[in-house]
């Protein structure tokens, strides 16, 4: 049978149980939308475009204007005159929420699917699968992780027997730190934690399917298409939901396109209208103007947003990219209670605990905790407190939950809800949300942090680690700044696509914006005052770069530093360096991805920066679709 689509060489037989009949069917039935998506996609692009050569500030919308895609005006959305979702019973409470893939870069089934049994077992309220920002792409990875949460969904004997495995490991690692042991029995546990996925989000194309007519395809349609078709019946049958996590959203229109292909999604598998459950990222500042709008244009199916930190700084540092006076300070200044990022989650809370027309309001997740407890006892005790602070903060703020790195975090953190004892915070009362000039400035208002030597390698160093780690096939990662490897007092953090993203826009404002410093720096003679200059920019890459060469295996695995850490520092180059400010790292990141050729690298790097300098382009296809895919497993569980 012929399809509106290709799918890449090798990938096909070997992923035949992911990419089976009723996905491509599924498939099918969205090519159409694929079209209407890069239409939406090149307006995002057109209103960056225009905003920075304008200039412009991003303004709220008109209020008599009509939601796009949808038959409901803005006036309505903000007064909430729709019809929003009951909260299903398996997301009332989820106090936490842990993140990850569901397998590892290159591994067997038995080896990757260790991932989703460490996710299920866990004891985190919700786990939401990323196929996305903590995903790696090298090789057959995105369906990989397809495949293994597919196994882990119907209880494939594969998976039980490692979950077993799992569950030993897992008790003997809290015999340790705890006492005791987290996974009394590990059957039941299994059955504990809500499955939740994240599509890769409507900017990306695929890697392995394509258009037949040689376009790129979303990897959003084909997400959905294989997440939803290879798990709504098991989900279903056992009384779960089917729930996404949408990410990226920068409009309502963009929701209502995401609405628009779940309903493809669902009439084709024959589902009942908006079965599919949604949460929100706000990762993105036009987001934030377009709160409510966003929860109507999803209407029935949207069920909470969530504050990832982030990506959220980095588009608020890009969406004003022409502002010369808008400049950053120190990454680690701009916690969830600096300046705009608490104008941000005042605003979230507002939007969610503002009701619809039958009195229903939605969930708010809080952030990622990004700590992991492994370094010295000093070390942990610390990391633990601050996580614990975090945590007890955003309670107090209103959320009815947060978000998790790494499994060992989820017993650590979940006790601050535990002692509060209510499932959720769902109408809890907060001033309505406002739309006047003061609402729209407080999205962007600086305040007076450090701008220093430290805190600029503190971004070079993560953002070439995070660009390494990315290519290796980790797009999450356990990093830490090259100043402090060997001291085992200062924890690595989980890194994802966001926080490398962040690092690089950061560095791009200082130097192209005059930038001034805050503080001397001895070293390199720099003094406060002094501007943050091309010189003192490459010195600084070639002195990081030169302390990750020297580093031990443990923090940069020997076999990446002729391979993939010099095509990660040729793309922070390129990035910071160049005067068009790109507007995502993964474009770059994607374009070199499974090629160790330098040369090779530089070419793709050099078209994807003149697209867009030129052009007002970006480049997303995949450079070597016409190739097999590196790395594709074929092997089956039982």
């Amino acid at each position: 049978m012929s399809h509106a689509f290709d799918i890449r060489p090798g990938a096909a037989a070997a992923y035949s149980d992911v990419l089976g009949g009723d996905v491509l069917d599924v498939l099918d039935a969205l090519v159409p939308l694929n079209g209407e998506r890069r239409e939406v996609m090149a307006a995002r692009t057109r209103r960056r475009a225009d905003r920075h050569a304008g200039p412009k500030p991003i303004e709220f919308l008109n209020p008599g204007s009509l939601i796009p895609r949808t038959g409901v005006t803005v006036r309505d959305a903000r007064a909430g005159a729709f019809e929003g979702s009951e909260i299903p019973r398996d997301l009332e409470r989820q106090w936490v929420q842990g993140t990850g893939p569901a397998t590892k870069p290159r591994s067997s089934v038995e080896n990757g699917i260790r991932s989703a049994a460490y996710a299920l077992l866990s004891g985190a309220d919700g786990w939401m699968f990323d196929g996305e920002d903590a995903l790696g792409q090298v090789s057959t990875m995105s369906l990989d992780n397809q495949r293994n949460l597919k196994l882990a969904i119907e209880r494939d004997p594969t998976f039980l027997t490692v979950a077993e495995q799992v569950a030993n490991e897992m008790n003997a690692w809290s015999a340790g730190f705890f006492s005791r042991p987290i996974v009394e029995d590990w059957r039941e546990q299994l059955d504990f934690t809500t499955t939740i996925f994240r599509p890769r989000g409507l900017h990306l194309d695929d890697r392995h399917v394509r258009g037949s007519d040689g376009t790129g395809l979303g990897a959003s349609l084909v997400d959905a298409a294989a997440y939803v078709t290879n798990s709504h019946r098991t989900l279903l049958d056992a009384g779960r939901s089917i729930v996404l996590y949408l990410p990226k959203i920068q409009t309502a229109e963009e929701a209502a396109l995401w609405n628009d292909l779940l309903s493809t999604v669902e009439a084709r598998l024959g589902l009942e209208p908006s079965v599919i459950k949604t949460y929100v990222l706000v990762e993105q500042i036009e987001a934030c103007f377009q709160l409510m709008e966003i929860r109507a244009a999803l209407g029935r199916r949207f069920v909470g947003f969530n504050t990832g930190r982030w990506d959220y700084i980095n588009s608020v540092a890009d969406a004003f990219a022409w502002d010369k006076t808008f400049i950053n300070p120190n990454i680690d200044a701009i916690t969830m209670t600096y300046g705009y990022m608490r104008s941000y989650e005042d605003r979230v809370r507002r939007a969610v605990n503002t009701p619809d027309r039958n009195g229903r309001c939605a969930l708010w997740q809080g952030g990622m905790e990004p700590n992991i407890p492994v370094g010295s006892d000093d070390g942990v005790v610390a990391g633990m407190e601050r996580a614990v602070a975090g945590a007890e903060r955003e309670q107090r703020e209103g959320a009815s939950g947060k978000w998790v790195a790494h499994w060992k975090m989820v017993h650590i953190v979940r006790p601050v809800w535990e002692r509060v004892g209510e499932a959720n915070q769902l109408g809890r009362e907060f001033p309505p949300l406002g739309y006047a000039a003061e609402d729209a400035a407080a999205l962007s208002r600086l305040e007076p942090a450090p701008r220093t030597i430290h805190g600029a390698r503190d971004l070079l160093s993560v953002a070439l680690q995070y660009g390494n780690a990315f290519g290796r096939g980790f797009q999450a990662a356990a990093l830490k700044p090259a100043e402090h490897f060997g001291d085992n007092d200062v924890l690595y953090l989980m890194e994802d696509m966001a926080t490398g993203e962040i690092r690089l826009s950061i560095l791009w404002e200082w130097l192209h914006k005059g930038a001034t410093l805050t503080e001397d720096d001895p070293r390199t003679g720099a003094t406060a005052r002094s501007p943050f200059t091309v010189e003192l920019f490459e010195r600084l890459l070639v002195e990081e770069y030169d302390k990750l060469r020297a580093a031990s295996n443990r923090d940069v695995h020997d076999d990446s530093k002729e391979t993939t850490l010099p095509i990660a520092r040729e793309i922070v180059s390129a990035y910071v360096l160049e005067p068009t400010k790109m507007p995502w790292y993964i474009d770059l990141l994607n374009a070199t991805l499974d090629n160790h050729d330098l040369e090779v690298a530089r070419a793709r790097i050099a078209e994807v920066a003149r697209a867009l300098r030129e052009d007002g382009a970006r480049i997303t296809e995949n450079f070597d679709f016409t190739s097999s895919p590196p790395h594709a497993s074929t092997e089956s569980a039982g």
